[in-house]
């Protein structure tokens, strides 16, 4: 059946066709020709081009072509795709294009469009659009099939428009945005890993050419129904998903792919109700509690109910730890307020006697670190150090703690070192292009002060957020003063990772021991109860759905958290 897209009046398609530049001189109602009588003035190859941007942007064209995915709904992206049937023998031009209309289609319909070729954002589309006329069903357009890292010499813009299928798994890399804007990164046969993490597989470039970012092909924030969390379950990173199919676009500096049918992720990388066993008569952990504030409206909670849901959650965490000593980081620096709230709802919930390790010089910082420690499994010894030094911006704590049974003393350090954000960076703590972010320099200096600080106590175990990969200038300088690194002993390398960033894992939390305490440790493992989560499990209230919420470990933080066993007896 031949039809319009737009049941217009006779002058209204007249009106049009001059637009087009159909008519010259002539009567409109005379020149009214039937849909799809008039070829194409050019295939969709020449309106791409075989540059980013069109040759013809801007001027008026009409082509021809087969729907292959239909978005016209106002919460997606009002229009809809089409591709060549015939395409051109140039593999540097795309031979689909998208079309800003809701002028009604469907997929497999061969339609004749006229609009105008622009660059929107970096997608070369038609808009705006005169006039869509449908000449009746055709074969459905076959996916294009496509492996990632792409062939050499292939580019992505020479797919843009064009419907694909990409062979082989595709893995989940990260979620970040997937409750605010239903994208997901996926990564061809693993995932990411930051290139300064210290995985052989692993570089900038190898990294983009496998990445793929896939969105929801809609234009709402917050959807009510977010993707991927069908069945009660939620995808996580690591999980796989194969055939993966849509039509690739590009916007907001990416291309995305939107799909045509739904991907469906397998399991791979199932959630851990407990840490692995590491063993030993004492446990220590280290976790980021991504700011536990009791004063509302600041780094933390902003409302009671979030403070509630937040505190749930991060003692779910630490029961789930059953560590006897936990090194935590961004605590609030409020005194021991926000200290002695966590405390006593641990100890309601696990029946244990933890009791907090009083800071001798906490800083200036909102937040600061802090020991927690059960009172029945270890005993302090010694008062709690700390340091003066400029260098740091929130001052380490060290404990010296022995088993409370007896046994071997050991002394832990916990620490947050400088962030990698450029705020207020210059000179050596500027960005150097080599990977590891701003105030590298500073954080070189705070590491050696640890050292330093290391080799005047009893069995050294260094702890905390370093904010450093494991192959970056700071974890060596520790590394080179003698301290083992437990993650990079006893985890395998593919599950080392504790921090997820614009969609490349790595480790930013550590625990290295000196040579002695070393070899005391039975086990390491890092608990994937955060990082591979997406974050509108968290505590937050606002825009994060009601029914994802769980007092549970995941999500209680956004790094996750380290636990050794350590054989003192």
């Amino acid at each position: 059946m031949r039809r319009s897209a737009a049941a217009r009046p006779a002058a209204a398609l007249a009106a049009a066709a001059v637009t087009a530049g159909l008519l010259t001189g002539i009567a409109p109602a005379a020149a009214a020709a039937p849909a799809c009588a008039v070829p194409a003035d050019h295939e969709i190859a020449e309106v791409q081009g075989t540059g980013d941007a069109s040759p013809v942007a801007g001027r008026t064209v009409r082509v021809e072509g087969v729907v292959t995915a239909d978005f016209q709904r106002s919460d997606q992206l009002r229009g809809f795709f089409v591709q060549d049937p015939t395409p051109d023998d140039d593999p540097r031009t795309s031979d689909g294009i998208f079309v800003y209309s809701t002028r009604d289609v469907d997929v497999r319909d061969r339609v004749l469009v006229t609009g105008t070729a622009v660059e929107y954002h970096g997608l070369t589309e038609l808009s705006p659009v005169s006039a869509v006329d449908v000449c009746g069903t055709a074969p459905a357009i076959a996916p294009d099939n496509v492996r990632l890292p792409l062939e050499d010499g292939a580019t992505r813009e020479r797919f843009e428009g064009v419907l694909l299928r990409f062979r082989g798994e595709m893995v989940a890399s990260e979620t970040y945005d997937l409750g605010r804007y239903g994208e997901i990164t996926l990564a061809e046969g693993s995932r990411l890993f930051q290139p300064t993490d210290g995985h052989d597989d692993s570089s900038r470039a190898e990294n983009e050419a496998r990445r793929l970012l896939v969105d929801d092909a809609s234009n709402v924030q917050n959807p009510d129904a977010i993707p991927y969390t069908g069945d009660g379950r939620v995808v996580r990173l690591g999980d796989v998903t194969e055939g993966l199919t849509g039509v690739l676009s590009y916007g907001f500096d990416s291309y995305r792919l939107q799909p045509t049918r739904s991907p469906h992720f397998a399991r791979a990388n199932p959630r851990p109700d407990r840490p692995a066993p590491v063993g030993g008569d004492v446990r220590v952990a280290s976790f980021n509690t991504l700011n536990w504030f009791t004063t509302l409206d600041r780094r933390g909670a902003n409302s009671v109910a979030e403070r509630d849901r937040q505190l749930a959650k991060l003692v779910a965490a630490l029961r789930g730890l059953d560590a006897d000593v936990v090194g935590l980081m961004e605590v609030e620096n409020n005194g021991d307020t926000a200290l002695k709230a966590l405390v006593d709802a641990l100890n309601a919930a696990s029946g244990r006697s933890y009791a907090w390790t009083a800071h001798p010089y906490p800083g200036t910082d909102e937040i600061k670190v802090a020991f927690v420690y059960d009172e029945t499994a270890v005993t302090p010894v010694g008062a709690p150090r700390s340091a003066r030094d400029e260098v740091f911006d929130r001052p380490p704590l060290a404990q010296t703690f022995r088993p409370a049974a007896g046994g071997a003393a050991f002394t832990a350090i916990v620490n947050h070192f400088k962030s990698k954000g450029c705020g207020g960076a210059s000179g050596p703590d500027a960005d150097q292009g080599d990977g590891q972010g701003c105030y590298n320099a500073r954080r070189v200096e705070q590491a050696t002060a640890i050292a330093a600080m290391a080799r005047t106590v009893e069995n050294p175990l260094v702890l905390g957020d370093l904010n450093a990969y494991a192959a970056e200038d700071p974890v060596e300088v520790l590394e080179d003063a003698g301290l083992t690194s437990q993650t990079k002993r006893f985890v395998d390398d593919e599950d080392r990772h504790s921090y997820v960033y614009m969609g490349l894992s790595g480790e930013l939390d550590h625990m290295l021991a000196a040579p002695a305490l070393s070899r005391r440790v039975t086990g390491a493992t890092i608990w994937h109860v955060n990082s591979d989560e997406p974050r509108f499990l968290d505590y937050n209230t606002e825009y994060n759905p009601a029914e994802f919420y769980a007092p549970d470990a995941f999500r209680s933080s956004d790094h996750d958290p380290l636990l050794i066993g350590l054989d003192l007896r």
